[in-house]
């Protein structure tokens, strides 16, 4: 006989292993797939789970946000745009909504627009670091030295979160500002040395400063903690000191 066959667990002996229930996929489980998607950099993906959100239930204003967001980052703007403004008729005043519509506006050269709205995303009371990130984003567009303050602002406003150490990086990275842009993805490194997408980031900025030893470091790190990363393949294939074109801004995994 089986020496497991007697054991007794607290008197029950059947029903000790049930089945697992089924993943209940709904709203909020959709969300959270989008949201971690977004923070990989997978931004069509994001896109995409923010639609089966919309789904579930067309008021969430956070997956309107984060689609304009992801399509943003896609470089989609004139599709930013028009979703920003579908939402805006269901939700008008939300601070969010309305600086990404902003930012939208403003990589779309639209620099009078995009004020007007990231002033009335201010207006709405949003005092959120993705607000202050996109007033950045605007003033950036516009060439004003006050962008800086709302990058901090951000940043204080969310002490120890690297995703917006993060985002700013990618904001500071389109405008060409890679000095900075570097300097905010160190501190990510140093709050979530885990996350390859920080250290594939941090050497592809290195790499545009010329800083190829470092790049190559960070490129190892970010292939060792992801090794399915296309994005490093193409490093590989292309040579060390390639450019990805259009790699920082659509990024495909």
């Amino acid at each position: 006989m089986s020496r497991f066959s007697n054991l007794e667990f607290d008197g029950e002996e059947e029903g000790w292993f049930e089945e697992s229930k089924p993943l209940v996929k709904n709203d909020v489980h959709y969300a959270n797939e989008a949201r971690a998607a977004f923070e990989n950099g997978e931004f069509e993906s994001a896109l995409r789970l923010y639609s089966k959100v919309l789904e579930f239930n067309p008021s969430t204003v956070a997956a309107w946000t984060g689609q304009v967001r992801a399509l943003i980052e896609l470089n989609e703007f004139r599709e930013a745009r028009l979703w920003a403004d579908k939402a805006l008729e269901r939700s008008p005043h939300e601070p969010e909504l309305l600086a990404a519509k902003a930012v939208a506006l403003g990589r779309s050269g639209d620099l009078q627009g995009a004020i007007v709205f990231s002033d009335a995303s201010i207006e709405e009371r949003g005092d959120t670091p993705y607000v202050w990130l996109a007033r950045g984003d605007v003033l950036l567009a516009r060439e004003e030295a006050r962008a800086d303050y709302c990058f901090e602002k951000a940043v204080m406003l969310a002490p120890g979160d690297w995703v917006v150490l993060w985002l700013s990086a990618r904001i500071r990275h389109y405008y060409d500002q890679f000095v900075l842009a570097l300097k905010l993805l160190q501190q990510a490194v140093e709050l979530n040395a885990t996350h390859f997408l920080l250290w594939l980031e941090l050497g592809r900025c290195q790499q545009e400063l010329g800083l190829l030893g470092p790049a190559q470091v960070s490129f190892t790190q970010a292939r060792q903690l992801n090794p399915k990363c296309a994005a490093l393949a193409r490093v590989s294939e292309g040579g060390f000191g390639s450019r990805i074109k259009g790699w920082w801004r659509r990024l495909k995994f």
